[in-house]
């Protein structure tokens, strides 16, 4: 039995042709974190992924973060001090096992 070959729009070239005539972006290398932030901020980040979810954006808490680190770069220092010391400080380190 011959196989059957799907037929490509005479003006787009195959797949396998545009990909390799994409310039290559260097991605930059992602570094792994961890932090501790009280229990109301992570719902926070919660509310905020389904509000994106009901825009029909789907999201990733990490994405978030960095959203969230880019509408603070752009705020004059004033705004971002303002910001920083209205964030309660957390005790660092892993909380204690619940039992």
């Amino acid at each position: 039995m011959a196989k059957i070959r799907k037929a490509t729009a005479a003006g787009k070239p195959p797949l396998r042709v545009v990909r390799d005539r994409k310039e290559q972006v260097k991605r930059e290398k992602v570094v792994r974190d961890t932090f501790t932030m009280p229990r109301t901020d992570n719902e926070k980040i919660g509310v905020l992924k389904q509000r994106c979810l009901d825009a029909g954006v789907v999201v990733k808490k990490s994405e978030l973060v960095r959203a969230g680190l880019l509408l603070l770069e752009s705020e004059p220092t004033k705004r971002l001090l303002a910001a920083v010391t209205a964030v309660e400080p957390v005790k660092t380190g892993r909380p204690p096992k619940s039992k």
